[in-house]
């Protein structure tokens, strides 16, 4: 994004900006700067230049190649760089040096009427133009900031060791400007336990992120309150139901939409165990110092699709040994579908295998996520057919210690892939 110029043009956009404080849209458009020298935007100094250099150039050549109505472009460049009321005194400082250039230079050379009236025009119209675009780079950055609070409130940040895990996650957006997609997850602890959840809703666009925001609601609720991990997942079949029918009665095309899921719970007292349901969903897998394998989650259905299964459609909680040191990493499909240029999906357990063999660090949640993110990334291309969500989660401490104080959830932060740190993909590790 092009750079505001650091000038008054900030202020008088009209409704499009009015939700941001003067001093907020300042800082903002500082932000995405395209030329910054310890912080401060230096972007005038493109239109000066081109300036100076006219000026020199017409002051070394003859009268007749008139190359001082070139002047009308140091106004339009700084309209796509700057902010208006620099581009307004630029605008001025063109027609300033086109005038004097007549009467100071000893080339002989007078301006001509039409020129003057070209550098004239040029100048309002450059000054028009950047307000117009000023004005859009507002629109952009309110949009990105509705994005952001969107993706804050479907994800919100996991704070460390939340609910005895060791976690750390990635999201990687298909669309790089949506910030958000169908694909949720989320660390419940509670005083039966804590409770992990993460899936994909069929399906892209706001509908899918409504969807998701539904289920998340009801995980963050019920995974506190139930004793029965059966009953939790119950909960979320019952919640994607309602959540169609009332987009249907709204009169939107929402009537088959649904979701694969994978629910987990880690019993207080019960280190070495993990119960797991599964909604058509791609296992986990258990990473460890023995290796990789799938964690046994049933076949149940996707979420929303239980009644196809006849009255007893909602699965049951599988009880699976879970070894001291074994972390659990949990994938969207955007993972396990990644195809390179020959078609070939990614290895997904292979790669994490030869990982962990050549490094047992590797199985670290934090390590394990970046292994998969880079290797997901490396193998399409970078090309991302899909959202994709890689949650990784290792048992560390008493679940329960800050489950039974009662404090509400919170889910993953994902920030932009932009935003590079640790572990980042339009992530956060």
């Amino acid at each position: 994004m092009r750079d505001s110029g650091g000038q008054g043009g900030h202020g008088g956009h009209g409704p499009l900006d009015r939700g941001l404080p003067r001093t907020r849209r300042r800082d903002v458009l500082q932000r995405h700067q395209l030329l910054q020298i310890r912080g401060r935007s230096v972007t005038w100094l493109v239109p000066l230049t081109v300036l100076v250099a006219i000026t020199f150039a017409d002051f070394h050549t003859t009268g007749e190649f008139r190359i001082v109505s070139w002047c009308v472009f140091v106004s339009a460049i700084a309209s796509a760089l700057c902010g208006v009321w620099t581009t307004a005194l630029f605008a001025v400082l063109a027609l300033a040096v086109y005038v004097a250039s007549g009467a100071v230079w000893p080339t002989g050379y007078q301006e001509d009427p039409a020129d003057f009236v070209l550098v004239l025009v040029g100048g309002a119209l450059s000054v028009l133009a950047s307000s117009v675009r000023v004005r859009g780079e507002l629109r952009m950055l309110h949009m990105m900031d509705i994005a952001e609070t969107t993706r804050r409130t479907v994800l919100r940040p996991l704070p460390p060791g939340w609910g005895g895990l060791d976690h750390a996650a990635v999201y990687l957006a298909a669309d790089a400007d949506a910030r958000v997609g169908g694909d949720f997850y989320d660390i419940q602890p509670g005083p039966h336990g804590t409770r992990v959840l993460l899936g994909d809703v069929q399906g892209k666009g706001l509908g899918a992120v409504e969807a998701a925001a539904a289920l998340l609601g009801t995980f963050r609720e019920a995974a506190y309150h139930e004793a029965d991990l059966a009953t939790v997942a119950g909960r979320l079949e019952t919640r994607m139901r309602r959540h169609r029918l009332h987009t249907v009665a709204l009169g939107r095309d929402d009537g088959d939409r649904f979701a694969t899921a994978v629910l987990m719970g880690f019993p207080v007292g019960d280190r070495g165990v993990a119960e797991v349901v599964g909604f058509g969903h791609e296992p986990p897998l258990v990473v460890g110092a023995a290796g990789v394998r799938p964690l046994p989650c049933g076949d149940g259905l996707p979420l929303g699709l239980a009644d196809l299964a006849g009255a007893g459609g909602t699965p049951s909680a599988l009880r699976v040994k879970i070894a001291a040191g074994e972390t659990l990493l949990l994938v969207t499909d955007g993972v396990t579908e990644a195809r390179d240029s020959a078609g070939v999906f990614y290895p997904l357990a292979e790669e994490v295998a030869a990982a962990v063999r050549r490094d047992a660090r590797a199985a670290e949640p934090a390590r394990l996520v970046a292994l998969v993110r880079d290797g997901t990334l490396r193998h399409c291309g970078g090309r991302l057919a899909d959202d994709t969500t890689i949650f990784a989660v290792r048992r560390t401490g008493p679940a329960a210690a800050q489950g039974a104080s009662g404090a509400g959830s919170a889910s993953g932060t994902v920030p932009d892939r932009g935003d590079r740190g640790p572990v980042r993909g339009r992530s956060q590790v």
